[in-house]
């Protein structure tokens, strides 16, 4: 590990990129016609919550905490659906949650950085209150991104024991090779296949309207179920096990995260024109038309999708549109995983990992090897474990319901403290959020010892996993603060000793953008020698996705021959920085070359010692995740054979 990853993980506070233009009304970075974005959006954006007709009212009516299919249930749980879509998705997330967008960018950790207090540095080993909501709040999308492709493939992959009892023993087989098929992929990048994603979508949506209206002909009277006061009874008859029944209610909305999420690929405006024009009406028509169907055929919730078409040949063809109906759901989610670990691991929450970019155009394709290694494994597992998408329902909903109710908490933060709404204004839209969020994720903890413990489990690895990195590079950082010399005294080393040059360019990476870093007073003390241009490089992410690239980089001259170079990068940017730093001498009329420049870096060996600060689990996991870090030369990007690493021993 060494001091440059620390620079890295340090947001500036005060910096010019704040003074970045203001993002655009639509609130997003994105290119190409209205149509095409909203078909994108229908593709991407919409792919979770477009597959829970799949499930969801199997596992309200059918589950193992479902209720007996009566009419007055099936009237309840249908109004109950529609009204939580209607008030999670379009008014929590489309009208309000989508307007904090941070330079277009949106999803928990975006949020998190448009509190103003959260760009301040915090004392070493200090985690804020919100910061560490937001970070239990990410971790639960990790738990929400293994379990989405399982239950989802495995849902669409048993349409082939509704066709044939035959097939059944089949279906896990399938659900298999699907996944691993998918996950195979991702090496290669979304950018072709993901051209196909927003037309196969549509397809799908449509499919399900055209479905949800031939059954509502079946019993025209379940569209009684649009008011709200069916899902009022419902409680009022059904007490604690109505109650109960919320979190499988929860999986209508589960996609709406993710929506959020992944408003920065395509715009606040493509993203509501389909959810209006296409996406909010199919689904409506789908789950009432699974409730026509349950009212006249009560043993259709058992594969309520499905027992919506007519039995034979057709079924294959719904078996192979909700198979890939699925698999871009669970692209979604992958993707979704990729983009979080990345602002996570800019913004200094978690380890440094290897990202590939997998297009030449478009930023947010990325590819993360070991975090796609680890969902694959975890998805298969979970099937093999599992085998049925409905004992894998009850393993579903609480990582996302508790994502959901931190996000709401945050906004209320931002509201306030960003916005200068009142506590009036504020705590009011906080209340409503919180009328929804709450009941779902305490009827989804009741089903923590039916599988809820999964994701709960895979967020408390990920929780102390940030935590731990988190609390670890403050010491660190104060550690290396405490080593550095001040200029004014190394300037008047450098004057008063013999220090030999040599011609050429020497780089030390800084993790502070103040005082000489402990590498270079080292490199003198020992050596006796430096370079005749040394450059001190600091790299500051800061709390906005990208920076102008005409304000990458300041440069101050501290003496003649010594240079400080300070890099600002966005939270989704990856830094590069041979180039970065070529451009920010190139000012000062210090020219670069292949051969002409060395970088120095220090290289820390943490021990647990009784002398330091961090002890216990914390101590114990972000020793082990420092020694198996990727390397600061390969994250930025600096060529292996021209880094030179000095180490030093610290016990924090």
């Amino acid at each position: 590990m060494n001091q440059r990853a620390a620079a890295s993980e340090t947001p500036a506070s005060g910096s010019s990129a704040h003074d970045d233009p203001a993002p655009t009304s639509d609130g997003g970075h994105v290119h190409g016609s209205t149509l095409a974005l909203v078909v994108g959006a229908v593709g991407v954006v919409y792919g979770d919550i477009g597959t829970s007709p799949l499930y969801t009212l199997s596992e309200c009516l059918h589950g193992p905490h479902g209720l007996k299919p009566t009419p007055e249930n099936v009237y309840g749980i249908i109004s109950l659906i529609v009204w939580s879509i209607t008030m999670v998705v379009t008014f929590k997330y489309l009208r309000h949650l989508m307007k904090a967008d941070n330079r277009g960018e949106g999803g928990i950790m975006a949020l998190l950085a448009l509190v103003p207090g959260e760009s301040k540095p915090k004392p070493a080993g200090k985690i804020g209150t919100l910061a560490l909501l937001v970070i239990v709040g990410a971790a639960l999308l990790f738990g929400d991104g293994i379990i989405t492709p399982a239950i989802s493939v495995l849902s669409a992959a048993e349409g082939l024991s509704v066709a044939t009892r035959s097939l059944e023993p089949y279906v896990v087989p399938v659900t298999v090779v699907i996944l691993a098929g998918l996950f195979a992929i991702q090496q290669k990048g979304t950018g072709g296949i993901g051209k196909a994603f927003g037309p196969v979508m549509v397809v799908w949506f449509s499919a399900l309207a055209v479905l949800g209206v031939v059954n509502i002909a079946k019993d025209p009277h379940i569209l009684g179920a649009l008011s709200p006061h069916h899902g009022a009874a419902f409680f009022v008859r059904n007490g604690w096990h109505g109650f109960r029944v919320l979190g499988g209610v929860v999986l209508a909305v589960t996609g709406g995260e993710a929506l959020y999420a992944d408003m920065g690929h395509f715009g606040r405006g493509p993203i509501r024109s389909a959810w209006f024009g296409l996406v909010f009406p199919a689904l409506g028509l789908c789950y009432l038309g699974q409730g026509a169907n349950a009212l006249v055929d009560p043993t259709s919730v058992q594969r309520p999708f499905y027992a919506m078409m007519p039995q034979g040949p057709w079924i294959y063809g719904a078996v192979a549109l909700a198979s890939a109906a699925t698999v871009i759901a669970s692209q979604a989610l992958i993707s979704g995983a990729f983009s979080l670990t990345q602002q996570a691991t800019r913004l200094g929450y978690f380890p440094r990992v290897r990202i590939l970019h997998t297009s030449g155009t478009a930023e947010g394709q990325i590819y993360i090897p070991m975090l796609n290694r680890a969902l694959a494994v975890s998805c298969i597992a979970l099937v093999l474990i599992f085998r049925k998408s409905s004992d894998l329902a009850a393993a579903y909903g609480l990582a996302v319901s508790g994502t959901m109710a931190i996000t709401s908490i945050v906004f209320y933060v931002v509201t306030r403290e960003k916005w200068g709404w009142s506590r009036l204004k504020a705590g009011s839209l906080l209340v409503i959020f919180l009328a929804f969020d709450i009941p779902f994720l305490l009827a989804n903890a009741l089903k923590f010892f039916d599988g809820g413990y999964l994701p709960f489990c895979v967020g408390l690895v990920f929780v102390l996993v940030m935590v731990a990195w988190r609390i670890g590079r403050s010491y660190l950082a104060e550690r290396m603060r405490s080593l550095s010399a001040p200029v004014e005294d190394f300037a008047a080393t450098l004057a008063t000793s013999l220090i030999g040059r040599v011609p050429g360019i020497g780089v030390v990476l800084a993790s502070q953008n103040a005082g000489i870093p402990p590498v270079l007073t080292t490199l003198v003390k020992r050596f006796r020698v430096l370079h005749e241009h040394v450059v001190l490089a600091t790299i500051l992410t800061e709390h906005v996705p990208e920076v102008n690239p005409a304000k990458r980089h300041h440069v101050e001259r501290i003496s003649p021959d010594l240079v400080r170079v300070i890099l600002h990068y966005g939270y989704m940017e990856t830094p590069d920085v041979p180039n970065a730093l070529a451009r920010a001498l190139r000012d000062l009329d210090i020219h670069v070359t292949n051969d002409n420049i060395t970088y120095f870096l220090g290289r820390e060996t943490l021990i647990a010692g009784p002398d330091g600060q961090m002890h216990g689990i914390l101590e114990a996991m972000f020793l082990m995740l420092s020694r198996n870090v990727r390397s600061a030369s390969d994250y930025f990007a600096l060529p292996a054979d021209q880094v030179v690493e000095i180490g030093i021993q610290l016990d924090l």
